[in-house]
C-alpha cells in the first residue's frame, strides 16, 4: 500500500505520522496522481499546529507534481500519462499517491521538471496573485517584500523587478541578503537590527512604498503600515511570526488612507478560468527566464517532521521539496 503523512492531533512536528493509506479509484470529477515531488510551505505548519484547523485525522500538504495514473469518467482536462502540478488544496499532498479534483490540476510545460513543478506552484501562484491581482505592480512602483529570501520572496522579488518596480526586501542575515540581491532585490533591510519604516522612507525619498507584501505577520505589521505611501496597499498574506493582533480601522486613515487586505490563494483561483490564467502567467514567467525557481532543500517525504523543524527555525531559503 502507498504511504502518506497524516496527523491525528495538532501540535509540533512530532505529530506528523508516516502511515499506509488506501487509495482507490478516482471518484467522479477526480484524477489519481502519483507524486514525483511534493512542496513544503509555511501554511502546512499552520494546519499541523491547529492555527488553521482541519477535521482530524487528516492528510496535510497543498502542493505537488506528478503523473496522472487514472481519471474518472467524464474528466476531460487531463488524461492518463499527463505531467501535472497543483497547489491550493484540498489538503493531502504529503503522499505517494492521491486522488484529487481534476479541475485543480494544471498540465506542466515540457521544459519544467517535477522538482521545479512541485517547488513553484503554491509560492509561484501566490506571487502571481499578489503582484498581478491583489495589487497590480506597475513600472516605477516601489514595493516592500518581507522575508525576501524565502520561497515566495525570491519569486516575488524577481517578478517585481521584471515588471519594472524598485524592490526593497527585508532579511535576517548577510547570507539571505546576498540571496535576495541575486534575485532582484535592489535594497536590503535587516529587520532584526534596522528600523524598517525609517529605511523605507530613506530609500524612497520620504514617500513610502506603493505596496507591502507581508507574510510574516505580528512582528512586521506596524512597520509595514508605516512604510506605505498615502493610499498605499498593505497585503498581509501570512503569519510566520504569529497572527496580527486586532486593530482599530481608524488607524488606516491615520496612516494615510491606506488599504489593507488579507487575501488567500484559494479565493483567487476558485474558478477554473482564474486558475488557468494565473498558472499561465506563472509558467510564462518561469519558462521565459524572468523568474528562476530555487530548490534549495530536499527531504524524503517520510522525514517531513525534520523539514518542518528547519522551516520554522528559518533555516531554509528558497523552495523546499519532499520526495516520495
Amino acid at each position: 500500500m502507498p504511504h502518506a503523512i497524516r496527523i491525528h492531533q495538532t501540535g509540533g512536528p512530532e505529530v506528523l505520522r508516516w502511515e499506509e493509506v488506501a487509495v482507490g479509484d478516482p471518484a467522479p470529477g477526480e484524477a489519481r496522481v502519483r507524486h514525483e515531488a511534493v512542496g513544503l510551505n509555511f501554511i502546512d505548519t499552520y494546519h499541523r499546529s491547529g492555527l488553521y484547523p482541519l477535521p482530524l485525522p487528516s492528510g496535510i500538504g497543498l502542493e505537488g507534481a506528478g503523473v496522472v495514473e487514472a481519471v474518472a469518467a467524464g474528466v476531460t482536462n487531463v488524461k492518463v500519462g499527463d505531467r501535472v502540478a497543483y497547489a491550493g488544496g484540498p489538503v493531502g499532498a504529503y503522499s505517494e499517491v492521491r486522488c484529487l479534483p481534476a479541475d485543480r490540476l494544471l498540465k506542466m510545460p515540457d521544459s519544467l521538471d517535477f522538482h521545479t513543478g512541485a517547488a513553484m506552484m503554491l509560492q509561484g501562484l501566490t506571487s502571481a496573485y499578489l503582484l498581478r491581482r491583489t495589487y497590480r505592480v506597475q513600472a516605477g512602483d516601489a514595493v516592500l517584500i518581507h522575508a525576501a529570501a524565502g520561497g515566495v520572496g525570491l519569486i516575488a522579488c524577481q517578478w517585481a523587478k521584471a515588471l519594472g518596480a524598485t524592490v526593497i526586501g527585508t532579511v535576517s542575515s548577510e547570507a539571505k541578503a546576498a540571496l535576495a540581491t541575486a534575485h532582484g532585490c535592489e535594497h536590503i533591510i535587516y529587520y532584526s537590527r534596522e528600523d524598517v519604516a525609517r529605511r523605507v522612507r530613506e530609500i524612497t525619498g520620504g514617500e513610502g512604498v506603493a505596496v507591502v507584501y507581508d507574510g510574516v505577520g505580528k512582528d512586521t505589521f506596524t512597520g509595514s503600515l508605516d512604510s506605505l505611501r498615502t493610499r498605499g496597499t498593505m497585503v498581509s498574506f501570512g503569519n510566520a511570526s504569529g497572527p496580527v493582533p486586532p486593530f482599530d480601522p481608524l488607524l488606516l486613515s491615520q496612516k494615510g488612507s491606506i488599504f489593507i487586505t488579507r487575501p488567500t490563494l484559494m479565493h483567487y483561483t476558485a474558478k477554473r478560468d482564474e486558475l488557468e490564467a494565473l498558472g499561465g502567467e506563472l509558467f510564462g514567467a518561469v519558462t521565459s527566464g524572468q523568474v528562476r525557481i530555487e530548490v534549495n532543500q530536499r527531504y524524503a517525504l517520510a522525514d517531513a517532521a525534520q523539514a518542518h523543524r528547519d522551516l520554522e527555525a528559518r533555516k531554509t531559503t528558497g523552495s523546499t521539496i519532499l520526495l516520495p
